[in-house]
């Protein structure tokens, strides 16, 4: 019954980061879809309408703090709520959070942390919790 489910849409150019999220993630609770660049992830939300995206930042030709200015301005998709899924150290994660306006950022390599930090942003943007500018999980 996927009508209960949450969608996440993972965006990343490393196809085994993207196989290993999606299997760490779906369950009975998350349907997760997976694009491999940057490019037609605008027309992908507008037809997903997922309830979150998990963003890398280190994609080539269109990184994923471009690509989440240009996600964040458009009126179709602003609200669906967007965090870093990266590798990149917790300094420049937060630099990218407040300069980029998504909800926070998850660093890459914490598996068993993933599905629970998943769990707490879609907690937080879609019932119940008051939300946040930002969450930076590492630090709940």
């Amino acid at each position: 019954m996927t009508r209960n489910k949450k969608k996440v849409l993972v965006v990343d150019d490393d196809e085994l980061h993207l196989y290993t999220t999606k299997e760490l993630l779906k369950d009975d609770r998350f349907e997760v879809v997976t694009h491999q660049h940057g490019f037609g992830v605008t027309s992908l939300m507008t037809q997903l309408q997922p309830d979150l995206v998990l963003l890398d930042i280190n994609m080539p030709a269109l990184s994923g703090d471009k690509l989440a200015t240009l996600l964040c301005s458009s009126s179709d998709i602003s609200h669906i709520p967007i965090v870093f899924y990266s590798s990149n150290d917790e300094d420049t994660l937060r630099e990218c959070v407040a300069t980029h306006g998504v909800r926070g950022y998850i660093c890459k390599g914490d598996i068993n942390n993933l599905k629970k930090s998943v769990n707490r942003y879609l907690n937080l943007t879609i019932g119940g919790e008051e939300k946040p500018d930002t969450i930076h999980d590492n630090l709940i």
